[in-house]
């Protein structure tokens, strides 16, 4: 891959934490405040969903920085490598942490009987984009460790 690739996945990386801070910082306490004033109700969950999103956030966060890490080895031609495995390995973790830390969550709003359509949309959305994100870290490192098993078998009948 070349170098202007690689800047450029790395700028989208750097687009896509800013935004997701800004949303965790200016917009989802508003939101909270907002449905918990047309909702008293559930005024209640108010802080516990916001502090659950924000524990979602920290994984997020993670498998960005490991996706940075990876974008690193790739520069340093070093993606095939047990570095870029174990990147691999960890950002497959960050996504099934973030879809079981939604499922926790949909359940528990479930429970309370505080799940609105929109906000169960949204939720299985983050679900299936963590998961898929996570089966395709597993299937890549999967094949990143056939190719490390190949390279290496072929080194030694050189």
């Amino acid at each position: 891959m070349d170098r202007q690739r690689t800047l450029f996945l790395k700028i989208v990386i750097i687009l896509l934490g800013m935004t997701v801070v800004a949303l965790c910082v200016l917009w989802l306490p508003w939101l909270a405040r907002s449905a918990a004033e047309q909702a008293p109700e559930f005024a209640y969950l108010q802080y516990p969903v916001l502090i659950g999103l924000y524990v979602t956030a920290v994984p997020f966060f993670m498998a960005l920085h490991q996706a940075w890490q990876l974008l690193n080895y790739i520069e340093k031609n070093a993606a095939f490598s047990e570095l870029s495995v174990s990147t691999l390995n960890k950002i497959k973790y960050c996504g099934n942490a973030i879809a079981s830390l939604y499922t926790v969550g949909t359940i528990l709003l479930l429970t309370q009987n505080a799940l609105h359509p929109g906000v169960a949309i949204i939720g299985f959305l983050v679900m299936f984009t963590s998961i898929v994100i996570a089966v395709f870290a597993a299937i890549l490192q999967k094949l990143l460790k056939n190719a490390l098993k190949i390279k290496s078998e072929n080194e030694l009948t050189i």
